[in-house]
């Protein structure tokens, strides 16, 4: 009689913990969705706050060669072949955007979208035969690619996540 009371016993427990267990895997299913639906992330898990706008990252950049920052602006382009990189509006510059190991890549068709993006941003020489690849990427004419004769100084930034907002 105590082992039909015991078994009885231990299986309402086991069904208890069951359905709560259900219940919480809903809950955060449910939670997830409605915590911030409208963004996309890629890469390492990154949050929105403390981002630097685009257009202050030169002047935070003042003295370093390198930085690590997270940074908030418009992107121009991303890479039409599969989203390798994209670039992004710093006002009179634009920063070149790489993703850490290539392990993620974004969508292909983000021209003006809103981006954070956590990582490091360096200045760094881009060597001819890289600018025309990247040229290439973006599906520049033949006129454009072969115009490209001098490497070029500039800022990059390599992210090791990325947040995408939707246009307002």
């Amino acid at each position: 009689m105590k082992k039909i009371a015991f078994a009885f016993i231990s299986l309402a427990l086991l069904s208890g913990c069951k359905n709560t267990q259900n219940n919480t895997e809903q809950e955060t299913e449910t939670e997830v969705v409605e915590l911030a639906p409208e963004y996309q992330y890629y890469g390492d898990s990154i949050t929105v706050d403390n981002a630097v706008p685009a257009n202050e990252l030169l002047a935070k950049m003042e003295g370093n060669d390198s930085l690590q920052v997270k940074v908030e602006g418009i992107i121009l382009s991303s890479c039409k072949m599969k989203g390798c990189w994209m670039k992004m509006d710093l006002g009179e510059e634009q920063m070149h955007v790489k993703f850490l190991d290539y392990d993620f890549f974004v969508p292909k068709n983000l021209d003006g979208e809103m981006a954070i993006v956590e990582g490091y941003a360096k200045i760094d020489t881009m060597s001819v035969a890289e600018l025309k690849h990247l040229a290439s990427d973006a599906e520049k004419s033949q006129e454009e690619i072969d115009a490209i004769t001098e490497p070029e100084v500039n800022l990059s930034y390599v992210a090791s996540g990325v947040i995408i907002k939707p246009k307002s």
